[in-house]
């Protein structure tokens, strides 16, 4: 549906893209991953032809952009992009206005998506009067109103709360299962690894990470050991047959070495932490992302990444 191939873009100088090229199917959730500032909005904005690209092509079901192609596009952008004085229904007929929607038909898509995303007892309202989460779920209706076959969002949990956080996941699935195609730009990994089918992590404006995220976990070889403890794991880093420890608080993934003993290790670390849970999966693809993004980066700046 949509192929992006050697994109490229600069700024005075500054290259923001730099050779980005995948492709997005219908049925699918595509995951548009990376650090702040790696060029994930930049491509975006590039797809969308709101920014011209210095070099690279971009294709429709095998066609450049065009205005037919702008209105089978639903856009959900990263900054807020609404009339703040409005009323919350006029906004979104404002804007199924502007995709070619009458009156009546954008009326009833706002309803149906205003009581699918729990609004209606804020119909009246004006959009100043939403919270930040609230407002996020008013730009996501603009951006589905007119029933485009591909829709792009920008940081689109940016402001959820964790439950409206699982109301987003869950029309995710259900856009993908009406074989819609679905671009999603994050830097939080564990959104982007329920979700997405395929990934295309960028760090720098560059490609470092791409294809199915099961093929990609895989490529990242060696199985993971997660753990959950009381104690102080900070020592995990240092066993023999740690590659790397990722802690979270009272746990961690450690990804290990072929090399390692598990019985062993688990022992050792049961000597120095209280142990809850033990479980050998794959890689996850947080862990995945700061390896990915450190061997990217210049010599020195791991650490401080």
């Amino acid at each position: 549906m949509l192929s992006v191939s050697h994109l490229r873009k600069e700024f005075d100088g500054t290259v923001a893209v730099a050779d980005v090229s995948f492709e997005v199917r219908r049925g699918e959730v595509f995951g548009l991953l990376g650090p702040n500032g790696a060029g994930k909005t930049t491509t975006i904005r590039a797809i969308l032809n709101i920014l011209q690209p210095d070099s690279g092509t971009i294709l429709y079901d095998g066609k450049p952009f065009s205005e037919a192609v702008r209105n089978a596009v639903g856009y959900l952008p990263e900054e807020r992009g609404l009339y703040k004085k409005s009323k919350l229904l006029d906004t979104i007929l404002y804007f199924g206005a502007l995709r070619g929607l009458s009156r009546t038909k954008a009326r009833g898509e706002a309803l149906r998506w205003l009581k699918r995303l729990n609004m209606m007892e804020h119909v009246q309202h004006k959009v100043e009067e939403l919270s930040k989460g609230n407002q996020q779920k008013i730009q996501f209706i603009t951006a589905v109103l007119h029933d485009p076959p591909l829709i792009i969002l920008d940081e689109p949990f940016s402001g959820l709360d964790p439950i409206n956080q699982e109301l987003l996941k869950d029309i995710f699935l259900e856009l993908k299962q009406a074989e819609k195609a679905v671009i999603f730009s994050t830097h939080q990994m564990d959104q982007a690894e329920k979700l997405s089918d395929e990934i295309c992590l960028i760090n720098h404006g560059k490609v470092v990470v791409a294809g199915a995220l099961r093929d990609v976990k895989r490529r990242y070889g060696s199985n993971a050991l997660a753990l959950e403890f009381q104690g102080d794991g900070a020592f995990l880093e240092t066993i023999a047959g740690v590659r790397k420890a990722i802690l979270y608080g009272n746990s961690a993934e450690l990804q290990l070495e072929a090399s390692a003993n598990l019985r062993d290790l688990i022992a050792l670390v049961n000597e120095r932490v209280e142990l809850r849970k033990v479980e050998i999966r794959e890689p996850s693809l947080q862990a995945i992302f700061l390896e990915a993004v450190g061997a990217a980066l210049p010599a020195g700046q791991e650490a401080r990444a």
